[in-house]
């Protein structure tokens, strides 16, 4: 398994903060560790779908269902780990068809 980067982290931070126009929000007010939903950054489901796409735009990884998205969208480390772990993988279905 692939190691995340602070450089990673940060430029996930950035991808937050630009696409959900957060411009009152500097890279080092988001913690790495802290929830994005909730308690946290307090992000939405309208959030969620932003990031979605920016990640797929921005990293070529997808999010295939709502339940990885809960698991991957816990914090920005959690989300750099998804970068690392699936970027350049081709996506198939849950039922392993391409």
């Amino acid at each position: 398994m692939s190691m995340v980067t602070e450089e990673l982290m940060a430029d996930v931070k950035r991808l937050i903060i630009e696409r959900l126009k957060l411009e009152e929000i500097a890279v080092e007010d988001i913690d790495t560790d802290a929830p994005l939903f909730g308690e946290g950054l307090g992000l939405d489901s309208i959030d969620a779908l932003e990031l979605v796409i920016g990640l797929e735009k921005g990293y070529g990884v997808s999010i295939p269902d709502a339940e990885v998205g809960r698991e991957v969208f816990q914090s920005v480390r959690t989300i750099a780990q998804y970068i690392v772990d699936n970027q350049g993988k081709e996506l198939t279905a849950a039922d392993g068809s391409p």
